[in-house]
């Protein structure tokens, strides 16, 4: 791990204290002790959902990966992609703008033998669609349970619509990324250039003429995939149930309390809210401006319970994809190291 990502992680974990406390200390209803009493009197059954829920939200991204990998013709499994997918959420989280989740996934697949090229191609199609599978279901929220985004404080609203642009507008820079190599082409020529003019390479000239033929064999990966209309359609499928994973935490949690069914979907409209909300701002994993959105919405459903709902949701939702991501990751990194030391 280089010198900025521990910069992020600690910032991260900074940022996350600092979240906890203003939630806390801004509710005049908010008790430990009837926080943890929530956790000791829920039902152990939803709860256990709600973990499986989470671990959902990092297998189905991952899976999502494998499938392209497999149409593209290397061999890799589940359990490889479930690392994936543990790389992109854990960097995610702890870069600005989730910066380092795509990076971080690509260097899992390329040591899986996966040539940086299709693992790029394969990278981009998945924020395609995951972007796409976001909006989708916002946008189905915003339909059928309109009531919820009207009741939001104007703060949260104009988040929530900002993040929606902000979507948008990555998921037509993706898809030109995966439509015209130039662009990536350009981007990585201005780049070799700066490091050149700075004099931390030379032989810019070699560099350049490898990323042509790599450019070539890029765009060659994603016309094989983007023509292939069912593929993408299941591709699209994985994303859906992503994000329906990653929704149905708060749900589950919800359910484990008591708070009944109709609460417990609202709270899941709410949940999807957050997230298209959450792209809003550059911070590592959203943290502030996610649990002000959520909060905000809970109130609509708990009232002044809302602090300790929030606590549980986001604890589980934001806090344990990313320690379950953590724990992947580094299982995923000793079982490839004791590999490759074997070969």
């Amino acid at each position: 791990m280089d010198r900025k990502k521990i910069f992020w992680a600690i910032a991260s974990v900074f940022i996350a204290i600092l979240s906890i406390w203003a939630v806390v200390s801004q509710s005049k209803h908010f008790s430990f002790e009837i926080l943890m009493s929530f956790i000791r009197n829920a039902n152990k059954g939803w709860l256990f959902m709600s973990f499986v829920c989470t671990f959902g939200f990092i297998w189905f991204e991952g899976f999502a990966l494998v499938r392209m990998a497999r149409h593209f013709g290397y061999k890799t499994s589940a359990i490889d992609g479930t690392v994936y997918g543990g790389a992109d959420v854990y960097f995610s989280a702890i870069t600005p703008s989730a910066s380092g989740g795509q990076p971080a996934s690509a260097y899992f697949m390329i040591r899986d033998g996966i040539p940086g090229y299709a693992a790029t191609v394969a990278l981009l199609i998945n924020l395609v669609m995951y972007t796409l599978s976001l909006l989708t279901i916002g946008l189905l929220c915003m339909i059928f349970k309109y009531p919820l985004l009207k009741n939001f404080s104007g703060i949260s609203r104009i988040f929530i619509c900002f993040g929606i642009v902000v979507l948008i507008f990555l998921a037509l820079v993706f898809y030109m990324l995966l439509r015209k190599g130039s662009i990536l082409y350009s981007i990585c020529d201005a780049f070799i250039r700066l490091l050149e003019k700075i004099h931390i390479i030379r032989h810019g000239d070699r560099l350049r003429k490898k990323l042509k033929n790599t450019m070539k064999e890029y765009q060659e990966c994603s016309n094989s995939i983007t023509g292939h209309t069912r593929l993408l359609i299941e591709i699209f499928f994985w994303n859906i149930m992503q994000r329906l994973s990653q929704l149905l935490v708060s749900f589950m949690i919800f359910m484990a309390v008591g708070e009944g069914v109709k609460k417990a979907v609202d709270v899941s409209v709410i949940q999807c809210f957050v997230a298209m909300g959450s792209n809003c701002v550059p911070i590592p994993g959203a943290m502030g401006v996610a649990d002000y959105i959520m909060i905000d919405g809970f109130k609509q459903l708990v009232g002044s319970n809302a602090a300790n709902m929030e606590l549980l949701c986001r604890g589980m939702t934001f806090y344990g994809s990313v320690i379950t991501s953590a724990v992947i990751i580094l299982v995923g990194y000793i079982v490839r190291k004791k590999k490759s030391k074997i070969v």
